[in-house]
């Protein structure tokens, strides 16, 4: 039994930030219905699948769910989702609320269906500011964020994106803890709530907590900016025959590490003496020790690492992650059975729990694929749902009967 067995979540997310949200909160145990148009999650599309409507960043952000198709731009359909809200705990969208007005499902008609549920918006800009109607995705995130500014300071090139979807994955971790704090409140005190989650905010947050520095104070001490993560030689260190990750920290790092390279008088170098004054010194003091480390080969230097207790890593490409021992040993990778994709990967979740250990409850699913079993639940006669399906306002899977049984 996972710790939210018992939730209901209905999850009207697409792409990238929600639905990883919402399968975290699946993993828990919460029973998560994934509410897809006709069209399906555009995310479907992205990258292989045998199937043609599975793509891996799909198949890893969308487990731990039931997924039906719902029409909301119908009135039936629209009465379908407020059928279903009745017995939700939890309402969970990444859609403009304009957009969830004009469909008449906002909170205040949501709340007159269940008064009690949680009501989750994740969407671009918080809604009192001149921001508020516009479109949101991770590249503009991280562009309004700064993070491509920041990418052109450290490295002296082109701004950039980071090549991942961070602010969607960040902003989604957020929307787990909005939820899961609403739920708490609710035990207490009986009251569900409408809660927003804005990208802008969120991430403007996360980038200014490493970045603000002397602009914290009034008048501000310094132009802000973490000299350490802004220079420019902050890289994997590149060695005699690859490449290794280091991080030379605090007093007793840099002292084992010049102990162990036979350059003691580098202890005395006054750039060296504190943690303050690394800081100041940052990019000489990361130029010289990437002059060290092209002098000897990565496994030279893992042994040396390894006995002066100083932290390293691998740098992995795609490959070498799925083959790193650490992950084997803890098996984060299990091989499962996919019903029209075949063998596919699942990745553990990763934080260890003594007592209600979260985990996958199931493969994403098919587009439609449990939408007359959801729709049962929610008490529809089964003529019913045969009409909204011959109308189109619902639809099933192809490869699941369409009549009841």
């Amino acid at each position: 039994m996972g710790p939210l067995d018992g939730i209901r979540i209905l999850d009207l997310t697409s792409v990238v930030m929600g639905p990883y949200a919402t399968s975290l909160l699946g993993d828990m145990g919460a029973d998560v219905i994934k509410v897809e148009s006709p069209q399906g999650d555009i995310i479907r599309q992205v990258g292989p699948s045998r199937s043609g409507e599975m793509g891996g960043m799909f198949l890893h952000a969308n487990r731990s769910k039931r997924g039906i198709v719902v029409d909301l731009k119908t009135t039936e359909g629209r009465e379908v989702l407020l059928r279903l809200a009745e017995a939700a705990d939890v309402l969970i969208h990444n859609i403009r609320p304009q957009a969830m007005a004009r469909l008449g499902l906002g909170y205040e008609d949501v709340r007159a269906a269940n008064p009690g549920i949680i009501y989750a918006g994740a969407f671009g800009f918080g809604q009192d500011g001149p921001y508020a109607a516009r479109p949101a995705y991770d590249d503009l995130m991280q562009g309004i964020a700064g993070i491509p500014a920041l990418m052109a300071a450290s490295g002296g090139g082109e701004p950039r994106y980071a090549p991942v979807n961070i602010a969607d994955r960040i902003v989604g971790l957020h929307v787990v803890i909005a939820v899961l704090g609403a739920l708490r409140y609710r035990e207490r005190t009986g009251q569900g709530q409408e809660i927003d989650i804005p990208m802008f905010e969120t991430m403007a947050g996360f980038v200014l907590g490493d970045h603000l520095g002397g602009l914290s104070y009034e008048p501000p001490l310094d132009a802000g900016g973490y000299p350490r993560l802004l220079s420019q030689h902050r890289r994997p260190y590149r060695t005699a025959d690859g490449h290794l990750c280091v991080l030379i920290y605090n007093d007793r790092h840099w002292q084992s590490f010049f102990a162990a390279i036979g350059r003691p008088e580098l202890a005395a170098d006054p750039r060296f003496a504190s943690h303050g004054s690394r800081t100041r010194h940052i990019d000489d003091i990361y130029a010289e020790t990437a002059r060290i480390f092209r002098t000897r080969g990565t496994e030279e230097w893992i042994a040396l690492l390894q006995e002066a207790d100083i932290p390293y890593t691998p740098m992995h490409d795609l490959k070498g992650l799925l083959n790193d021992p650490h992950l084997q040993a803890v098996g984060f990778f299990e091989q499962r059975q996919h019903p029209a994709e075949g063998a596919v990967l699942s990745l553990k979740v990763g934080a260890r729990w003594g007592a209600s250990q979260p985990q996958p409850t199931r493969l994403a699913p098919l587009l439609g694929e449990h939408t007359r079993e959801v729709l049962e639940e929610a008490g529809l006669a089964a003529e019913h749902i045969d009409r909204l399906l011959e109308k189109g306002v619902v639809r099933q899977h192809e490869g699941v009967a369409t009549a009841a049984e």
